[in-house]
């Protein structure tokens, strides 16, 4: 199965928008640091996500990214979908020519999975994510490493 990285970066950072995103705007420079994503990255899929109306921009000295609506109504597969990613089971890309130009014998089967998957993608919200005990602990694991972080580079200054 197919699933990018395009895909899979583009939930990580819609998801660290709605973890952290109660503290006003997040800068994508925060994103970028928490979850190990080059900025030049996040800029080319915000741009997506902004043009679908997932997240909105705000401007301006404290300034930055937030989600366009609630948690709740925003779905993994929206997010893949925004980014023109595709989840695919299929050997073809879903061209149907998997054999000398011709649908293979289980494409179909294929096709089909690639479909239920998308399904349940499309049952799960950004809300439902942050609910998991295994998400929390992640995000205070990398708030932790931030603080630490921040606290190096203060000391190296003084």
């Amino acid at each position: 199965m197919r699933l990018t990285t395009k895909g899979r970066y583009a939930v990580t950072a819609m998801l660290d928008l709605a973890l952290y995103g109660d503290r006003g705007p997040i800068s994508l420079a925060d994103v970028s640091g928490r979850q190990d994503i080059s900025l030049s990255y996040l800029e080319q899929l915000f741009a997506k996500l902004r043009r679908r109306d997932l997240v909105c921009s705000i401007r301006g000295p404290g300034g930055g990214y937030r989600l366009s609506r609630s948690s709740e109504t925003i779905f993994v597969a929206e997010i893949i979908d925004a980014v023109d990613e595709r989840v695919d089971a299929t050997g073809c890309s879903g061209n149907s020519d998997c054999q000398d130009g011709q649908t293979c014998l289980t494409h179909n089967l294929w096709s089909d999975l690639s479909d239920q998957i998308h399904h349940f993608l499309s049952d799960i919200s950004l809300a439902s994510l942050v609910e998991r005990r295994e998400v929390q602990n992640v995000s205070a694991r990398q708030l932790q490493r931030a603080r630490n972080t921040q606290s190096i580079i203060l000391t190296a200054v003084d």
